[in-house]
């Protein structure tokens, strides 16, 4: 089968309103799991399919790598190399799961350019806020395919959060459920500009950094040099982290993947890392060389994740055969 196309959320009405019914439609599927399968205190009850993808970045962000090392420091999905691979690998499964309950295995993941929206005043100008699109702010969002009606809020049918965590990143299953929570610019001003994206790109030893176009260094974590750390935000804060500080609320937790735009983000950074790819070669540090302390980070380890992947990161630095972008940076 030909690879399918990921495209722009904003330029394609259609990809658009496929994504926001085919997440409703995994929001209500049970799977097979049930929250005792996860140390989920209080009775054994299904999990939603759509609920299946929080639980395990919650998971991924409590495991240490390597088993007995700090989470802090670096975890399963995050804060060191594995944070790109081990994303994609998501992002793919979810692909999957939406061309199966859409029906169409031509379906493509959108992604939003949040770079487009660095030049409006108000979240309330960008046409991603919208009611057609994902909605907007509030505590609970009350507008969008993923709102909860304000004049009917009891409608079973609308998306709900049921899958939370507290501040020891504990799972809880939420009595009742509620909805979606967002606070558009509230802890920051905007999103990444155009112009910032383009300094993840700049080697140039006069005007960039000659270390952006080297995938990782040492100390393979938020202090290091190179681009995934880059675009992962912490070198400096900017790019991925500042999207989800922007969104707020639910995007701020571990459990961020309950909020429908995490999904369209970092589907737009793993373009970011196409886009670099294409630029430095599909190379990936560390190697398989490195010591067993970066185990779960390395070339050939397998990601360590719930998601029961064989994935490598060397698996997946080529993916064009599944699927491509219809504009790289």
């Amino acid at each position: 089968m030909a690879a399918v196309v990921r495209r722009n959320i904003l330029t394609d009405n259609a990809v658009r309103d496929a994504y926001t019914s085919g997440v409703n439609l995994l929001k209500r599927e049970h799977s097979t799991f049930t929250t005792a399968d996860f140390g989920i205190a209080g009775p054994a009850e299904p999990v939603r399919t759509y609920d299946l993808f929080v639980i395990w970045h919650v998971l991924a962000m409590r495991t240490a790598v390597p088993p007995g090392g700090d989470a802090n420091i670096r975890n399963a999905a995050h804060r060191g190399p594995i944070f790109l691979p081990w994303h994609r690998v998501m992002l793919g499964l979810l692909e999957a799961n939406l061309q199966r309950v859409l029906g169409d295995p031509s379906f493509g993941l959108p992604y939003w350019d949040w770079t487009a929206d660095s030049v409006l005043d108000l979240p309330s100008d960008s046409d991603f806020w919208q009611p057609t699109c994902m909605g907007g702010s509030g505590v609970p969002v009350k507008d969008g395919p993923f709102g909860v009606d304000p004049a009917n809020p009891n409608d079973p049918d609308a998306f709900r959060v049921r899958i939370d965590v507290n501040s020891s990143l504990t799972l809880i299953n939420r009595h009742p459920p509620r909805g979606l929570r967002r606070a558009l610019g509230r802890d920051a001003p905007n999103v990444p500009s155009a112009e910032e994206v383009a300094a993840a790109y700049d080697t140039d030893p006069v005007t960039g950094n000659p270390n952006l176009a080297v995938y990782d260094f040492a100390p393979w974590d938020v202090d290091s040099e190179g681009f995934r750390n880059r675009l992962e935000g912490f070198n400096p804060f900017g790019l991925h982290n500042l999207v989800h500080v922007y969104i707020g609320r639910d995007m701020g937790l571990a459990s961020s993947p309950n909020d429908p735009a995490f999904y369209l983000h970092h589907c737009n950074v793993d373009r970011l890392w196409e886009g670099w790819m294409r630029r430095n070669g599909r190379h990936y540090l560390p190697d398989q060389s490195a010591p067993a302390v970066l185990e779960g980070h390395r070339l050939k380890d397998p990601i360590v994740s719930p998601l029961g992947s064989a994935a490598t990161p060397e698996s997946v630095l080529d993916s064009t055969a599944v699927y491509t972008y219809d504009v790289l940076p």
